[in-house]
């Protein structure tokens, strides 16, 4: 649009140049378009004195009609196709032909056409000069007025213009030129345009003006740089002309210039602006009230996908708002409303990826207030919202972590003594009946401590307890649970050898491992499928540890989950193992099953290792260390041992569940102990206080109010640093207790714990010298 309105204000000042120097040269001069040359044939748009008064007609009757209302009976239309046809060809040419006056009388004239170039090179005009065809000394009058007023309307033009030798010593020059360039007509006689001219554009002008003497061309033009008498450059606009003899030969060129510097400068600012746009990582876009691209700078093409060339001119809502043109024209309202708009905006990339970018819109106005245009800088926030989704995920976990914390004790004060009971009522009864309905109880209250112990776990990162597991034990397990959440569709098979090494862990997060591991290969089926488990022993040697970061030779058990279901793309299998990455739907996945296989599989010293291919399957591959030499399987039955007896022995326990103090006291009574309860630490205290000398040992849990349990325990130890004394916890570890009380504590039970840990552990303590 600005290069269209710049051509049109070029064009006319031109015009205007024109008319000024043809309003009073003796010979009649018109000035026609280029275009239309079909009937009625191309308008007149200026004509001079001249035709005024040898034709008759005014300017208000000439300007606008075809210069064809001037031809007649004797106008010869042999000559006027001849004429046009080199007019289409924008050529120029000159013949005689009959036209007619205002008053319609016919009279012969010389009628010349010269083609008017633009600056592109195009012609868009014609000047047409008519002189009446008389006889000889008439002729030469006309002649001699004629030089005369060129003469004026060379030295006294607007425009600079000046006379060339084919050698490039200059002729003359008239007073515009002398004064653009700070020369006397004088000293710029004396000069060759190579020494005025910038030496760059000096082998494109010897091009052009080689090709018009050879006759290639008839005139060139170009945009050069003259070097003003001080030393400073100028840009013009060069239009050259060659004057030719009657035989041909060159004479000098007619050099027309025009100053173009501050157009030029205007020009090299703006190019330095959006050079200057180009270096910013935002995406900055200029549009029209319509929405069509004006302006798309660099970051607008590394941020939306699209060049600068395939944006041009089209449509934004085609670009970027594809999903959601609704959100386009909302911002459009709201900047035309506000002048100003920010908001976040999903958009489109041109590969198709949805993206978050923060956008800011202020409304282009032009000096009558009147708007224009919509700039907008967006920047990409996809990544920055991505994360604070995770924070926000992360939060409601810790929220979940501090909400399983506190379930998790009060399940632990409810299992305790359950526990206790059971082994109480095995000891009372020998009803094969009873005792079966007992294991039952026994077995489902070991199940819900471990599961607490999970939600631990996974919910703080609670270490747990390592032991020799045997993974065949550990895979049955996992079967009998999978089972009931598969759909009919998919079908179970599992490969459990006999001759498995065991290996070291704690049998609660293999637990989840495996877990994790199977409900992912539920959900990678959901037409159905084939969910295979197995375990198989392994020897890894340098060679295959080299390919796993985390690898290590010895010997593992290989513990496989396999599935036949979607697959994963190679593009995101690097990333499955990251915190809260998922491929499921939102709402569907929380991005953290894989990420705590990989953490309990690290704690262990293992290593994982992914095989998959899309609509095909995947396979988890859980590679644990084994205890080759293990003497046998964890998990077989042993034969169980006569539980500890007491010595009449006082124990104080201290708890604020009233069920645990009363299963506690009864259990230890029973097997041959004394015992004295509290509820709290204040309490606790001043029972020791009174009965310190019979007081052989201290029970005592680690979360009561009023007093807490490592309070308590600091105090009983200031009044007696041999004390003796158990703590006991379902929330913390031994470790972090430990921590609390700087390591002076040593004895420790988790909660639920059986009746065979707490005499077996108390046993221990008792007999310790």
């Amino acid at each position: 649009m600005n290069t269209v309105a710049s051509n049109w204000d070029q064009s006319h000042e031109k015009l205007h140049v024109l008319d000024a120097c043809i309003a009073r040269l003796g010979d009649i001069v018109l000035i026609i378009e280029a275009v239309p040359l079909e009937e009625p044939g191309p308008r007149i748009i200026l004509v001079n004195d001249a035709f005024e008064a040898s034709l008759g007609y005014t300017r208000k009757q000439t300007l606008g009609r075809s210069l064809r209302f001037l031809e007649g009976k004797k106008t010869e239309p042999r000559v006027v196709a001849e004429i046009y046809r080199a007019l289409a060809k924008s050529k120029a040419i000159d013949r005689q032909i009959f036209l007619y006056d205002k008053e319609g009388l016919a009279r012969l004239y010389e009628i010349k056409f010269v083609p008017i170039f633009d600056r592109f090179g195009e012609c868009s005009h014609f000047s047409v000069t008519l002189r009446p065809v008389t006889k000889s000394g008439e002729q030469e009058e006309a002649l001699r007025l004629s030089g005369e007023r060129f003469s004026q309307a060379f030295e006294y033009g607007p425009i600079g213009m000046a006379l060339v030798a084919p050698d490039g010593h200059w002729l003359t020059a008239n007073q515009s030129l002398c004064d653009l360039l700070g020369y006397s007509a004088d000293e710029l006689c004396r000069k060759t345009f190579q020494r005025l001219t910038h030496p760059e554009d000096i082998p494109v002008e010897l091009e052009f003006a080689r090709q018009t003497l050879t006759g290639e061309t008839h005139f060139y033009q170009m945009e050069k740089r003259y070097f003003h008498k001080r030393g400073h450059p100028i840009w013009v606009h060069l239009t050259s002309s060659l004057v030719r003899d009657a035989n041909g030969f060159p004479l000098y060129f007619i050099k027309q210039v025009q100053d173009i510097s501050e157009s030029k400068r205007s020009t090299e600012k703006i190019a330095q602006q959006a050079a200057l746009l180009d270096k910013t990582n935002d995406a900055i876009t200029l549009c029209d009230l319509q929405g069509r691209v004006l302006f798309w700078n660099k970051g607008a093409e590394a941020i939306y996908g699209w060049t600068a060339d395939e944006a041009a001119s089209r449509l934004v809502k085609e670009l970027s708002f594809k999903k959601n043109p609704g959100q386009y024209d909302e911002a459009c309202r709201a900047t035309l409303q506000q002048n100003k708009w920010t908001s976040e905006i999903p958009i489109v990339h041109k590969d198709g990826r949805e993206l978050v970018i923060q956008s800011h819109w202020t409304l282009i106005k032009d000096q009558a207030d009147t708007p224009k245009a919509f700039l907008s800088i967006g920047y990409d926030i996809t990544d920055r919202k991505q994360i604070e989704a995770q924070l926000m995920r992360a939060q409601r976990m810790e929220s979940i972590g501090t909400l399983a914390g506190g379930i998790a004790h009060d399940l632990n004060n409810i299992l305790t003594p359950i526990m206790m009971s059971i082994e109480m009522l095995k000891a009372t009864t020998t009803h094969p009946k009873a005792q079966n309905i007992l294991e039952t109880i026994e077995m489902t209250t070991r199940r819900g401590a471990d599961i607490v112990r999970q939600v631990l776990s996974f919910a703080r990162g609670m270490k747990g307890d390592r032991v020799e597991v045997q993974p065949r034990h550990l895979l049955k397990d996992i079967q009998a649970l999978i089972k009931e959440t598969l759909p009919k569709n998919i079908q179970l098979k599992t490969s459990f050898p006999g001759d498995s090494w065991t290996i070291l862990g704690d049998p609660t997060q293999l637990h989840q491992i495996l877990l994790n591991l199977c409900v992912n290969a539920r959900d990678a089926m959901p037409d159905g499928g084939c969910l295979t488990i197995s375990a198989e022993n392994a020897v890894i040697d340098e060679q295959v540890a080299s390919m796993h970061v985390d690898a290590r030779p010895g010997v593992y058990v290989a513990i496989n989950v396999s599935d036949t279901g979607t697959g994963i793309e190679p593009a995101v299998l690097d990333k499955i193992f990251e915190p809260f990455f998922t491929t499921k739907e939102i709402g569907k996945g929380t991005g953290l099953g894989l990420s705590t296989v990989i953490a309990i599989v690290k704690s262990h010293e293992g290593f994982v290792k992914v095989l998959s291919e899309v609509g095909k399957g995947t396979t988890f591959k859980v590679y644990l260390p084994a205890l080759e030499d293990a003497s046998k399987p964890a998990g077989e039955e042993e034969e169980k041992a006569t539980l500890p007896r007491g010595n009449n022995e006082t124990i104080l326990v201290v708890d604020d569940e009233a069920s645990i103090l009363t299963i506690t006291s009864q259990t230890l009574q029973a097997f041959g102990y004394q015992t004295l309860t509290a509820n709290d630490g204040v309490e606790a205290l001043a029972l020791y206080a009174r009965h310190r000398d019979k007081i052989a040992a201290v029970l005592t849990d680690m979360a009561m109010p009023v007093m807490d349990g490592p309070a308590t325990v600091r105090v009983l130890m200031k009044m007696n640093p041999a004390i003796k004394i158990i703590a006991a916890s379902g929330l913390k570890t031994n470790e972090a207790i430990n921590q609390e009380l700087d390591g002076k504590l040593r004895y420790f039970i988790n909660k639920p714990y059986s009746a065979g840990t707490l005499l077996k552990t108390l046993r221990t303590v008792l007999t310790e010298v």
